[in-house]
């Protein structure tokens, strides 16, 4: 014969709670994990470009003197896609995002825009010496012209990258940064080094927040 007991009936009380609470945790953590993966780029690990834009404006208004902006296009990719299939390419967008991740850091953000371009907001010590900031943006070239190992062999790869430091520019709004930073980088396209947006960047003509004559801006030109 059972007696219950009060403790055996505070027990009882708490496994019956604990069922529902549990049910409720095991639903948000898969909630959670749920509505992350869809702010994230599944091939890249980068985040898609509204999850992006919320990340890297909070970044650039919390740390207004030490955050960096960079756009990030790599070059001739439709060609090494047609030359050696979408696996390739798959494989080189892939590494560049983690590539990126890699370069920006923990307390970066990296998002992928859109095709070939990402961006990519970090902290970096803006008050060294430039020297110390070259430094960095060299060592981003150099990891992001490294050739991505494939199934076929090393595939050689290249980008274009253009930076908006905010405080240099006196401006932390990330649409204006955006803009110098896509503007520095193509005025340097396929030249090996990267670009520094200087404050007339700022200003250059967008259709949609595309820069006007750049690839892709003519058909939303002609939609408008």
């Amino acid at each position: 014969m059972r007696v219950a007991t009060p403790l055996g009936r505070r027990a009882l009380i708490i496994t019956t709670l604990a069922v529902p609470l549990t049910g409720w945790t095991v639903h948000a953590l898969a909630l959670h994990r749920r509505l992350a993966a869809e702010r994230r780029d599944p091939l890249t690990g980068a985040q898609r470009r509204a999850a992006f834009e919320r990340r890297a404006q909070r970044l650039l208004a919390r740390h207004r003197q030490d955050s960096l902006l960079c756009m990030v296009d790599l070059d001739h990719f439709k060609g090494l896609n047609d030359r050696h299939g979408h696996a390739a390419g798959d494989a080189a967008l892939a590494a560049t995002g983690e590539r990126l991740a890699r370069w920006a850091g923990p307390h970066g953000v990296v998002g992928r825009l859109g095709g070939d371009e990402f961006a990519v907001a970090t902290r970096v010590d803006t008050r060294a010496r430039e020297d110390a900031m070259k430094q960095r943006l060299t060592e981003l070239m150099g990891v992001l012209h490294e050739p991505v190992p494939t199934e076929t062999g090393p595939l050689a790869v290249a980008a274009s990258v253009g930076t908006a430091v905010p405080d240099y520019l006196g401006i932390h709004a990330l649409p204006a940064l955006l803009r110098g930073a896509d503007a520095s980088m193509y005025r340097t396209k396929h030249s090996g080094q990267y670009g520094w947006a200087e404050i007339e960047d700022l200003e250059t003509p967008t259709v949609n927040g595309r820069r006007a004559g750049r690839r892709g801006a003519a058909l939303l030109e002609r939609a408008a």
